[in-house]
């Protein structure tokens, strides 16, 4: 199998797992950015329109609520990965 090939993450159009990229977490495809990434940005106060605007100009709107419904599917998985950026930046 080759380790550098994409892994789309079922069901989503523009988010994926890349094996060795961001250590095979969900991505928004394309980008190295992660979903928690979008997520903790969300969390902390950001809102769709200044992660688009500010955080991110390389998303779209549709790509940050994808970022969303995978969050919804997956709550427990990324609010780990967020509680530990999270830690990080403390």
């Amino acid at each position: 199998m080759n380790t550098s090939s994409k892994i789309p993450s079922s069901g989503y159009r523009c988010i994926t797992n890349v094996p060795g990229v961001r250590s095979g977490h969900a991505i928004v495809a394309g980008t190295r950015i992660g979903v928690h990434d979008v997520i903790a940005l969300l969390q902390t106060g950001e809102s769709v329109e200044t992660v688009v605007a500010n955080c991110f100009p390389t998303l779209t709107r549709a790509q940050v609520y994808e970022c969303l419904a995978y969050y919804e599917d997956h709550r427990g998985e990324i609010d780990v990965l967020v509680s530990r950026q999270m830690q990080t930046d403390a």
